[in-house]
């Protein structure tokens, strides 16, 4: 099979393998600390959580970083990005041991979030760098649309796989914010072990190829205005890429909206016990992993058979065809099948924009054009679960808010047919 040759060839491409090592323990560790972070917030006994609830932690949580997200791109282009990796992972491992110890405590809600703040900023840094540095550990651009069907679709794995052994050591674990504060250690390992393996790349391998000297910190800020307008232009003369995310971005709109009714069905319809209520939410993230993996699977058939617009405007129609017909029943059975459908044709979307960005924006723009796309992101993501917020009733069952996540899903996928004609 073509699929399982490209796969062979990018393994046995030593650099790739390493950056990959990196990406799935760094990632790893983000599913650990994520599930870590629900359990806390959402599904703790003592805590009455509401869909304004998740919507305030998330932006909490996301929203900072639509002003530290340039800053990122800015720097990104400057720093060497091992070196970005090295440090981030290592700094987050500190931060999010110091969250393990404010959970144990039981310190004010504020100063957890604070620290919660701490690591989600790095982690910024962080996978920006990841995706801006693929294309220096690939031989070709013809294997590009495989690389960026691996990396990141098996660091999204690889989130799944942590949260599962989250739930494993929460299990394990003591009842109550014993548990939570434990799986945070798990996280604080992984991303110490992520740090260490990023030692084994030389240190100017992922680049950026520049030689301008370091952003002082007087004319840090100075330099990030300009640094983002350029990016902007940059992006604004490549319409494919620019297209592309903003498909991706009402797409992520549509996700968060989603993320937020499964998170509100798990935690009062389909349970009655906050314990019971994460179980359900463990197997609706195994689910959508294993969408994430048929992403990977046939995003590169897809999109040789489709193009790369044709694809993404087939996920599109898929998701608004498919999740009205599955989510209106709310269900856990048709619910974790649209899981599996979300996680494919969101993922496939997410390769495909990847890998237009990365081919189309040049490598001194990469770090600043990755972080613009992390901004949208949160913003969508956040967004979204402000929207939610308002559509949900406690138990989660919003008709409303399921036909509307197909109507924008409708209209992404009629705006792309429309401009693959241009």
């Amino acid at each position: 099979m073509p699929v399982v040759r490209d796969l062979r060839v990018l393994l046995q491409l030593r650099d790739f393998r390493r950056l990959l090592a990196v990406r799935l323990l760094s990632q790893a560790a983000d599913g650990v600390y994520q599930v870590a972070l629900a359990a806390y917030v959402v599904f703790s006994p003592e805590k009455q959580a509401s869909p304004a609830a998740i919507a305030s932690a998330m932006a909490v949580l996301l929203l900072p970083y639509s002003l530290l997200g340039p800053f990122a791109g800015v720097l990104l282009d400057r720093w060497r990005r091992r070196q970005v990796l090295l440090y981030g992972n290592l700094l987050r491992s500190v931060l999010a041991a110091g969250t393990a110890l404010l959970i144990a405590a039981h310190v004010p809600d504020w100063l957890f979030y604070a620290s919660a703040l701490s690591v989600t900023a790095v982690n910024r840094f962080v996978l920006a760098g990841l995706s801006a540095s693929l294309p220096r550990v690939v031989d070709s651009q013809d294997r590009l649309v495989m690389a960026n069907s691996l990396s990141p679709t098996a660091g999204t794995l690889a989130a799944t796989a942590g949260g599962g052994l989250a739930f494993a050591v929460r299990l394990a674990a003591p009842h109550g914010t014993v548990s939570d504060a434990l799986v945070v250690l798990v996280g604080a390992l992984l991303y110490l072990c992520a740090g260490l393996c990023s030692l084994f790349m030389p240190a100017g391998l992922l680049g950026p190829d520049i030689t301008a000297t370091h952003v002082r910190v007087r004319t840090a800020l100075a330099v990030t205005v300009l640094g983002l307008a350029a990016g902007v232009r940059h992006l604004a003369q490549r319409r494919i890429a620019a297209g592309a995310l903003a498909a991706m971005t009402l797409m992520r709109f549509c996700y968060g909206a989603l993320t937020v009714t499964v998170l509100m069905l798990c935690r009062y319809a389909w349970s009655g016990a906050g314990s019971d209520g994460l179980a359900m939410l463990g197997y609706a993230v195994a689910v959508s992993g294993a969408g994430f993996f048929a992403a990977a699977v046939v995003t590169p058939w897809a999109v040789g058979r489709l193009g790369r617009l044709g694809w993404m405007l087939t996920c599109a129609t898929a998701a608004a065809v498919l999740e009205p017909a599955l989510g209106l029943p709310f269900e856990p059975a048709p619910m974790l099948a649209a899981a599996f459908v979300l996680g494919l044709v969101t993922q496939g979307a997410k390769i495909t924009t990847d890998t237009i960005v990365q081919a189309a924006v040049d490598d001194a723009f990469r770090g600043r054009v990755f972080s613009l796309y992390d901004v949208l992101f949160n913003v969508a993501f956040v967004g979204a679960a402000a929207v939610a917020s308002l559509m949900l009733p406690p138990d989660g069952r919003s008709a409303a808010l399921v036909v509307a996540v197909a109507v924008v899903y409708g209209a992404i996928a009629a705006a792309l047919a429309v401009f693959r004609r241009w």
